[in-house]
């Protein structure tokens, strides 16, 4: 079946799930996370296979064994599909509506000397300042983990500063659970952002690449 929309039980269910975070809730609406949930993101991420390639769909259970939050449940549903491991493209729904995004939430060591020595360079930084003020201008923000202050070693007149006080970098943009995401037009907002979010992912992926070092 193709998709067709996220149906109103969907926010219905997340909703549910931020005001009463439990293994009870969520087994006793877990119909409600199968049918309206999972399934119709599966079917939007097939839909978008053939162009931007297989994604992985999280799982909703939070790993909490090293958090203070002991919540056991995401009030999330995320896929990823990447380019590099950690670079891709990222869709969300939740309670509070769509998110979509482009690029990589986090970043090992190694990435983060990759990107600052390809920022620092004139020939790979001043694309990147291109595409984030394109991506700028078409009503995405730009976020990421970023130092309060300039990195060690960085002038203070440095050109792209801003930029090299990015630990990761990705664009996003939220859609509110208006009526239209309960249509089949989601599949073509997303599919739009994502192209639009393409360049800077190509840029990641050829900068930055994959973490070479070894899985904590």
């Amino acid at each position: 079946m193709g998709f067709t929309g996220f149906p109103d039980e969907a926010f219905i269910f997340f909703e549910g799930l931020e005001a009463d975070n439990s293994k009870a809730y969520f087994t006793r609406h877990k119909h409600l996370y199968d049918d309206a949930v999972r399934a119709p993101m599966l079917a939007l991420t097939d839909a978008l296979g053939p162009e931007f390639g297989a994604a992985q769909l999280f799982r909703p259970y939070r790993d909490v064994r090293f958090a203070k939050d002991k919540s056991p449940y995401k009030t999330h549903q995320g896929a990823f599909i990447d380019t590099q491991p950690g670079i891709g493209l990222y869709v969300e729904i939740s309670a509070a509506g769509l998110f979509l995004a482009g690029g990589i939430y986090t970043q090992a060591a190694d990435q983060v000397a990759r990107y600052r020595e390809a920022v620092s360079a004139d020939l790979s930084g001043k694309p990147l300042t291109r595409i984030v003020a394109d991506l700028q201008a078409q009503g995405y923000e730009i976020r990421g983990d970023r130092l309060k202050t300039r990195p060690r070693g960085v002038p203070e007149d440095h050109p792209r500063l801003d930029l090299l006080r990015h630990r990761s970098i990705y664009a996003g943009v939220r859609a509110e659970p208006e009526p239209w995401v309960h249509t089949p037009e989601v599949e073509s907002r997303v599919r739009e952002a994502w192209r639009e979010f393409a360049p800077l992912v190509e840029w990641l992926s050829t900068h930055v690449r994959g973490s070479e070092l070894p899985r904590r």
